[in-house]
């Protein structure tokens, strides 16, 4: 058996075959079938089920299974300079032209900038997973969180990525609604190869561990590569030299085969980036050639389907209007033509009847925006000097070719897929599955069903939580003052006052035993919150202060306070020996008790459900946040310290935990912070559902905790408790 040792050189997933439920496969191809804009909206909204795996591993099949590199790659510095000036070379060809769009005329301009919305507002995406119980305290997995944490303005959502493009946007002009909205790609007029390079950017977002050299390939060539930042005129947030570093880095640690994956990884995401940029020019080029006819026809086209029976008196050309606008095939080039010559465009002194009829008072005001009537004026007046009709308009096929042919790579089914149904097997195996979820998908719906049942569990402590010793889980109606008099209640009478330090330390093997019951737990620290602030999600005060206290947990990529990293010292110093969890031999490890693996599990399980169990991982992260100071953390450190051990994951825990202004703190700031953000948008009576979800979930830690407390009370009646 192969122990775990630092540094983690960990540079991809053990594992390269998932499992999915063998009715998954009909789901995926369905989404697949209903085209780029359907996986695209799949893959950024949903983030829970097994589905968004098997659809992630079409995408990436798709557009990587032709990649290849012909040349050996090197390894470290020089193979990461290769291909840093590989990157600056298309930097360099491209450059001129994204000038050059951003400073066409502004309707141009702004399609552009549309158009690439899909791509600017979900920057950073594959990273929003790559730090997970699977893949910490890896190396290059650190790298990549620094550079998250810089890309999510370092816990505050406005300060991110997205925002700062989505505000640059719209100083240029450009309104469109959140990424994750139904009418989003509508809005921005998402061409299919755009809708298709979303799809490969979420797709990673899904399965980073599998798919590290991918994810550092990529996010070398687009970060460094800047497309969006030279389009929008913003700065970069991160340095070319440290993107450079975190490559070489990677290269170091990699064998050969994974290193052919980063260049071929690289060669893909550049041609990819070069394929949209030409892509930009064509939709730029075909806006900037539709005559004033045919952009006319274009604005026809977008609110024909809404003529109804108001507009039943309505004529032209002889027909009414529902006639000509709900038949079958609705000629709008014959309608234009008849409009033109219509009484209702008739030159007449202040303006012809249509102008007048939808400015501010006339029956059509508010049905054309700001731009559209400014075309209608132009038109008017271009049909009032006698000028002839301008082409009609013609189909936007930019970029179709690529993209009918990506959607054929893509709904072949991928390599390294297997279906059958999962089984949970022993706590061992299951631990396995949930750390591996990318590779065993199908254990989703048992790891739903093994969160809902922990929460439910938990709910007796809502009427016995009161005599626990280091948690108090008794039910309490909501209110920001009561919840901040709950948890100082806490930390002062269960954690803080009841101190004494020990006259008498355990042996030296009773110590290292004690610390074995919770190494398990310790080894996957921050999991719960590992998948929160995902994109399309980072947007709420709570959801960076959460993802601010799960940065801290890993140190903000800094190895030497990563938790982890921390835990890992400490097993060291104890003499304990183990694989990581990740790897298959962790499944024969005999140094870790098996009789509490119920409370990783549950953990893992959470972790799982971001979107759906949101309120219960925020009560969830209060329990455990205070777990960390008081009695339990000083009596532990007294003990390692007694014998020589490593204390430094206790230190750690005590310090930053602490109830003045560390994670404890900051925790039941969280939940007044969202729960304030639901009355605001819900209303105050939405308020006391999400409560109770919040509180189970602190229950559910607390149900883990108090053993005690839990057996006295299945000595006094007969209740079904797992612990």
């Amino acid at each position: 058996m192969s122990a775990f040792a630092l540094p983690d050189s960990f540079v991809v997933a053990p594992l390269s075959t998932s499992e999915f439920d063998p009715a998954t496969a009909a789901t995926a191809d369905e989404v697949i079938a209903a085209g780029p804009e359907s996986v695209y909206h799949r893959l950024i909204g949903d983030q829970e089920s097994e589905a968004v795996f098997l659809l992630a591993r079409h995408v990436l099949n798709g557009f990587l299974g032709a990649a290849g590199e012909t040349d050996t790659p090197a390894d470290g510095e020089q193979e990461a300079d290769r291909l840093a000036e590989r990157t600056a070379e298309v930097r360099r060809q491209i450059t001129g032209m994204l000038r050059s769009l951003s400073e066409a005329e502004s309707r141009v301009r702004d399609a552009v900038l549309a158009q690439r919305a899909p791509l600017a507002l979900i920057g950073g995406c594959w990273l929003d997973t790559v730090s997970q119980p699977a893949t910490q305290p890896a190396t290059v997995v650190n790298h990549l969180v620094r550079h998250q944490f810089v890309w999510r303005g370092e816990g505050n959502p406005r300060r991110g990525l997205h925002q700062l493009r989505g505000r640059a946007l719209e100083e240029r002009g450009v309104f469109l609604p959140e990424v994750t909205a139904p009418d989003f790609l509508r809005q921005a007029e998402a061409r299919p190869l755009t809708a298709w390079h979303g799809a490969y950017r979420l797709a990673l977002a899904r399965l980073p561990a599998t798919f590290l050299p991918e994810v550092v390939g990529t996010h070398y060539v687009l970060a460094a590569l800047g497309v969006d930042e030279l389009l929008l005129g913003t700065r970069p947030m991160l340095a070319e030299a440290d993107l450079r570093a975190t490559l070489a880095d990677y290269l170091a640690l990699a064998p050969p085969p994974v290193r052919s994956r980063v260049c071929a990884a690289v060669t893909r995401t550049l041609a990819m980036e070069r394929d949209h940029v030409r892509l930009l020019a064509d939709v730029a080029a075909w806006h900037a050639g539709l005559s004033l006819d045919a952009q006319v026809e274009r604005i026809v086209a977008r609110h024909a389907p809404f003529a109804g029976k108001q507009h039943r008196n309505v004529r032209v050309g002889g027909k009414p209007l529902t006639e000509r606008f709900h038949a079958p095939d609705v000629d709008l080039a014959g309608f234009l033509a008849d409009f033109r010559a219509s009484p209702q465009m008739k030159p007449r002194d202040g303006g012809c009847r249509f102008l007048r009829a939808i400015k501010f008072g006339g029956p059509m005001f508010g049905i054309f925006d700001e731009g559209e009537a400014a075309t209608f004026q132009r038109w008017a007046e271009a049909i009032a000097a006698g000028d002839p009709p301008g082409p009609g308009l013609t189909p936007n096929s930019a970029g179709d070719d690529a993209a009918y042919a990506l959607g054929e790579a893509i709904a072949a089914p991928p390599p390294g897929v297997r279906f059958r149904t999962a089984a949970r097997g022993d706590d061992r195996a299951f631990l396995h599955r949930l750390v591996n979820i990318e590779n065993f998908p199908g254990t989703l719906t048992l790891a739903r069903a093994n969160a809902e049942d922990g929460l439910a569990r938990a709910e007796i402590l809502f009427d016995h939580g009161g005599d626990g010793v280091l948690t108090d889980a008794s039910w309490f109606d909501y209110s920001p003052e009561a919840l901040n008099e709950r948890v100082d209640r806490i930390y002062w009478d269960k954690l803080v006052n009841p101190y004494q330090p020990l006259t008498e330390i355990p042996d030296r093997d009773e110590v290292i035993f004690h610390q074995t019951t919770f190494a398990l737990g310790s080894m996957i620290d921050g999991a719960w919150a590992h998948r929160i602030g995902a994109t399309g999600r980072y947007t709420r005060r709570s959801d960076g202060m959460l993802y601010s206290i799960y940065a801290d947990e890993m140190g903000r990529g800094d190895l030497a306070k990563n938790h982890i990293t921390l835990i890992y010292r400490v097993l060291a110093s104890l003499g304990i020996e183990v694989p990581h969890i990740r790897d298959t031999a962790f499944l024969d490890q005999d140094e870790l008790p098996d009789h509490l693996y119920g409370f990783s599990l549950f953990q893992l399980s959470l972790a799982l459900f971001p979107d759906s169990l949101y309120d219960e991982i925020l009560g969830y992260n209060l329990g455990i946040e205070m777990f960390g100071l008081g009695t339990m953390r000083m009596h532990e450190m007294q003990k390692l310290r007694h014998h020589g051990f490593d204390v430094a994951y206790e230190e750690a825990h005590l310090a930053i935990d602490n109830l003045s202004a560390g994670h404890a703190r900051q925790s039941a700031e969280i939940i007044i912070a969202y729960l304030h953000d639901v009355a605001k948008l819900s209303g105050a009576d939405a308020v006391p559902s999400h409560w109770r979800r919040i509180w189970r979930g602190y229950a559910s830690f607390a149900y883990f905790i108090e053993h005690d407390l839990l057996a006295g009370l299945a000595r006094r009646e007969p209740l079904d408790l797992v612990i």
